[in-house]
């Protein structure tokens, strides 16, 4: 099995995802929240790259949840915290998302036979999945701020660790999944501590969101793995 890491957002190119398996990941905090908000019970998870593009999208009974610059968007009913999807309040509807880059990755791996949400919280579901599915793998990590986060590579790392114990023949990584792997395996003792200690996990914290990393952080809480079906994420 080959597997291809890509840095950001910014470097995934079309060619790159195609007759193969791609994993999302944005572990601060979009793939982290839509395993949150499945496991809530919401049918459904519909990614927009734009507030007007998700506001446009929106039907009767849908819900809308997001953020910009890690703050809930105006008029919207949810934010990008997992904790904002609960059962009594999100349960049985089909939820419109827009994120400043878990979203926007989503849309960038159209091209990809199959799309999955992968996250710290979810890593070996994910890749038993990806196993399952019996493609090559591209894991785009969804970065921040237009550039590699190190919360992403070190759940690439995981995902692609995940992989070569759950796969029957060699698994096969370029550079950079070779050095995500390496930092996965050197920091697996103390994740919640390396994924706080990011920029990304220091922005949160200063916002008074370090609950949310203390969800994101853990591995395998859920096996859920929200896959695209159509234009809505589903259950795997």
């Amino acid at each position: 099995m080959q597997v291809g890491v890509i840095a950001s957002v910014n470097e995934a190119r079309a060619d790159r995802f195609t007759h193969r398996t791609a994993i999302v990941i944005d572990v601060l905090r979009a793939t982290s929240t839509m395993v949150a908000a499945l496991e809530a019970g919401v049918t459904g998870i519909v990614p927009a790259e734009t507030v007007m593009e998700a506001r446009a999208l929106v039907r009767p009974g849908d819900m809308l949840g997001g953020e910009r610059f890690c703050r809930k968007i105006a008029g919207f009913e949810l934010g990008n915290s997992p904790s904002d999807y609960r059962k009594e309040t999100v349960g049985g509807k089909r939820l419109i998302l827009t994120t400043t880059n878990g979203t926007r990755a989503i849309l960038k791996a159209l091209r990809a036979e199959n799309v999955l949400a992968g996250a710290l919280v979810n890593a070996t579901a994910c890749a038993r999945t990806a196993l399952e599915l019996r493609r090559d793998v591209v894991l785009l990590c969804a970065g921040s701020h237009e550039e590699f986060a190190l919360e992403d590579g070190l759940c690439a790392g995981m995902i692609l660790d995940r992989l070569e114990s759950l796969c029957s023949q060699p698994v096969e990584t370029d550079d950079f999944g070779s050095a995500m792997l390496a930092l996965y395996r050197n920091r697996a003792h103390c994740l919640v501590g390396t994924v706080g200690n990011s920029a990304t996990g220091r922005r949160l914290t200063k916002m008074g969101l370090a609950k949310d990393i203390d969800y994101c952080a853990e591995s395998d809480l859920s096996d859920v793995v929200p896959r695209l079906n159509g234009d809505a994420l589903t259950r795997a």
